[in-house]
């Protein structure tokens, strides 16, 4: 086998590419990636240097990790800034590393495409014999993979990557026909609390706009650009990860991925939007923006409105995005989320596997005790 890094996705065909996506899961496929890449969202000056990593086997391309060298930890929401600071307090660098995730996006889902259905071990053990080498050669502190499969996640694991657990909120569709279907299961009191919200927001004489595919133009991204744009600085004074020309590519060469749902106004003016992902059996809630602060407004865009379109649509799942514990409330249930890490330092590895030991029994304890707190009747 031939393992081999390359710089931009465009050394790869389209097509070479997509063929090693086992599934329709949105955030691996060469459309997506090109748009961070293309729009500049993924470049050494961003802290996202592409870096995929390809496997071939007689010229011929049998398995492709997304890949990115970076320069800090930014975007990807397993937090590792204790170990960096760590290594600065004892004079290392931990910084540039190696990372096999999707930018920007905390969604589990295949990090190693293969032509075939299944990893071999001599697979498994090519990729983590090169990505050790190319740590020693180009000064990596390691290597790391984020929101793997679970299965994935343990043959890395098996590669000498350290496994750690986090944790999510995502909603499942219990072969419901409606949302009060949804709401039944629920015990009095958190079904009354949801339905004041979701009447307060009606109240406020907000209506929505569901668009999907090609309905979803080249203005509409603009619009909401200048949504997502505008409540990153006032979340935290810059303009968000991703840029305008993003959004462009992704209303050009992936609409069929994409649900734009907008709040708007009696004045049939648009004040909110939520832009999610689809495939077909999960709805991924992704970005956000709105120009005007309303009571629940964000609650109903984000949450109740993808429900109501998983349930529409009979989707399986929806996956709200990182953290969030008021989402148990509106009924998404806590999830073990998986990153494996590949330490090169003796020193810091071991260091570092003791507190995932710790961290992991925080974890199961953790979602132990959210689950007590889901809104559901007893069964």
């Amino acid at each position: 086998m031939d393992v081999r890094f390359i710089n931009s996705i465009h050394d790869v065909g389209a097509q070479q590419w997509n063929q090693l996506c086992s599934d329709d899961y949105p955030f691996s496929r060469y459309e997506f990636l090109s748009a961070l890449e293309d729009s500049g969202c993924t470049t050494s000056q961003s802290g996202w240097q592409v870096a995929h990593l390809l496997v071939y086997e007689d010229q011929d391309l049998l398995a492709a990790m997304p890949g990115y060298i970076k320069y800090h930890s930014y975007g990807e929401y397993v937090f590792d800034w204790a170990w960096a600071d760590a290594y600065q307090r004892f004079g290392f660098n931990y910084y540039p590393k190696w990372i096999n995730a999707i930018p920007f996006t905390p969604c589990t889902g295949p990090r190693l495409l293969t032509r075939t259905q299944h990893e071999s071990a001599a697979l498994i053990a090519a990729i983590g014999a090169a990505l050790e080498k190319e740590c020693e050669l180009k000064g990596y502190s390691g290597w790391h993979c984020l929101f793997p499969t679970e299965d994935r996640s343990t043959l890395f694991l098996s590669a000498g990557a350290m496994q750690r657990l986090g944790c999510q909120f995502h909603w499942f569709n219990h072969n419901y026909d409606h949302f009060d279907d949804f709401l039944a299961r629920m015990a009095s009191r958190k079904r009354k609390n949801i339905t004041k919200e979701r009447n307060q927001v009606k109240e406020q004489g907000i209506t929505f706009v569901v668009k999907e595919g090609t309905n979803i133009t080249t203005e509409d991204m603009d619009l909401f650009y200048a949504l997502y744009r505008n409540t990153y600085l006032k979340r935290s004074g810059h303009t968000g990860y991703l840029s305008q020309d993003f959004f462009h590519h992704l209303a050009k060469t992936f609409n069929d991925f994409i649900v734009l749902i907008c709040a708007v106004t009696e004045q049939q003016t648009t004040i909110a939007a939520a832009l999610f992902f689809r495939d077909q059996h999960t709805l991924y809630g992704r970005y956000w923006g709105c120009f005007e602060e309303y009571q629940f407004l964000h609650f109903e865009t984000c949450y109740y409105q993808g429900i109501e379109f998983a349930i529409a649509n009979k989707l399986q799942r929806f996956d709200g995005g990182a953290q969030g514990e008021h989402k148990i409330a509106r009924g998404f249930e806590p999830v073990v989320t998986y990153s494996n890490h590949a330490i090169t330092s003796n020193q810091f590895r071991s260091a570092i596997e003791n507190f995932l030991v710790q961290e992991r029994n925080h974890i199961q304890t953790y979602i132990q005790e959210a689950v007590q707190l889901l809104p559901f009747k007893n069964d």
